[in-house]
């Protein structure tokens, strides 16, 4: 290995086994994050151990030691002089989360230097029509100017008044959002429950009988775009019944896909996940029905109603909770331009993969019939009968937990760099990671 990648791993591995990290949403999370073994290299970067689809490999660019960096990194953005914004979540408590700038010296170490501080659940960070950047926080998007002298003076709320989950009292509390074409903002509004029932599986219903969660949450909302950096506080709701939407993207040719992370009953393999085409006033179910129209424990079918509502487009791994879209066009793997990249986030068998998917000129998922999905550590799992599941491969057929070489993956957004290469952060081991032509 060269003298600059052999003093990085080293110092990219140091004191990691005893680095702290905040609660996360899930039970692995309350772990210290577990080191990336890191050998050889990845087109510049020190290789991890993680088992590729053939042709790519992952390099480590960065993990946390506990005493410096985000905490919780999730959302990430490429500036124009290589640099990147991280949103660091900190902790599942308002305040505590930042933003950074991750860059890097002569020697190609990581050097990040904290720009705003204080946040509360920020997740998203994307540049705007208008060129600035933009931030989704618990309760409002905002922008700054990360090359100003204080950037934390150049904060400037954007979009107030989202639906502030007081801390604990909401499943989903992050907002993240997507630009629509002619410039609005389709916001993320989480549900404030599960499923909308009681301790006793008992449906909370309004008089009318629907949930009372889903009046004012569990949608996408669409912010009109007023021009230089501004958009209407008030807003329509362009989609409902959503219980989950952090995974948005858009399509150049106008296709809105949403990934929903559906409710979350006990058993393993049930319900499964989905990947909807949002249509303005289109109502997807939640939290009424999962799958192709199944009604929910708790809901009867006259409640549910699910012939009524938009059935989603393809399944995906039950609990795989899908929290990134991106369609790939970059110039490092020209066998996936045009292809949608998932992240697959879950704690349970089926998450901790990235998969490359198939689509048609609208950028919708080809779909197969009669598939499997895969389990860690190994084997798989037929998708109902009759059920479409999207047609692609996993670029990441072996991100399992390997205990001294490396944690399971736990992606969360990705961003594609100038030169092609597919970075990911991922939140429970404090890592950002590259995917790179091997």
């Amino acid at each position: 290995m060269p003298r600059r990648l052999s003093s990085l791993a080293a110092a990219l591995v140091v004191g990691l086994v005893a680095a702290a990290v905040v609660a996360n949403a899930d039970p692995a999370a309350a772990a210290a994050p577990r080191p990336y073994a890191v050998q050889g290299d990845c087109a510049g970067r020190p290789a991890t151990a993680v088992g590729m689809a053939a042709g790519y490999c992952m390099g480590l660019v960065w993990q946390g030691d506990g005493t410096d960096g985000p905490r919780t990194p999730r959302g990430l953005s490429p500036l124009a002089n290589g640099d990147w914004l991280v949103t660091d979540l900190g902790a599942w408590t308002a305040g505590q989360g930042a933003v950074w700038r991750l860059s890097f010296d002569a020697e190609g170490a990581p050097r990040l230097r904290r720009l705003v501080q204080g946040l509360s659940l920020p997740h998203t960070v994307a540049r705007g029509p208008d060129g600035r950047i933009y931030v989704s926080e618990m309760n409002r998007i905002l922008t700054l100017d990360p090359d100003a002298a204080d950037p934390q003076a150049s904060v400037r709320t954007v979009i107030g008044g989202l639906p502030d989950n007081r801390l604990h009292d909401n499943r989903h509390p992050l907002s993240s959002f997507i630009f629509d074409g002619d410039g609005a903002l389709l916001v993320n509004v989480g549900a404030p429950s599960d499923r909308c029932v009681d301790a006793q599986g008992r449906p909370h219903t309004t008089a009318s009988g629907a949930c009372i969660d889903s009046a004012e949450t569990a949608q996408v909302r669409r912010h009109a775009y007023l021009g230089n950096g501004r958009w209407a506080e008030d807003s329509t709701v362009f989609a409902s019944g959503l219980r989950n939407s952090i995974a948005l993207v858009r399509h150049p040719s106008g296709t809105i896909l949403q990934g929903e992370n559906s409710v979350d009953l006990t058993t393993p393999d049930h319900p499964y996940d989905e990947i909807n085409v949002l249509r303005r006033g289109g109502d997807y179910g939640w939290p009424y029905c999962v799958d192709l129209g199944t009604p929910l424990p708790g809901w009867s079918a006259a409640q549910a109603r699910c012939g009524q509502r938009q059935r989603p487009v393809a399944l995906l791994p039950p609990h795989a909770a899908p929290l990134d879209l991106l369609y790939y066009d970059g110039a490092m793997f020209p066998e996936l331009r045009g292809r949608l990249l998932m992240t697959w986030h879950g704690f349970r068998r089926t998450g901790g993969r990235i998969v490359a998917v198939e689509t048609d000129g609208q950028g919708r998922p080809l779909t197969d019939i009669g598939g499997r999905y895969a389990l860690y550590p190994r084997g798989s799992a037929p998708y109902p009968t009759g059920a479409p599941s999207v047609r692609g491969k996993v670029l990441t057929p072996g991100w399992d937990l390997v205990a001294g070489r490396q944690p399971r993956g736990s992606p969360v957004v990705m961003a594609v760099a100038a030169d092609g290469a597919i970075w990911v952060t991922d939140d429970r081991s404090r890592a950002i990671l590259r995917i790179a032509r091997k």
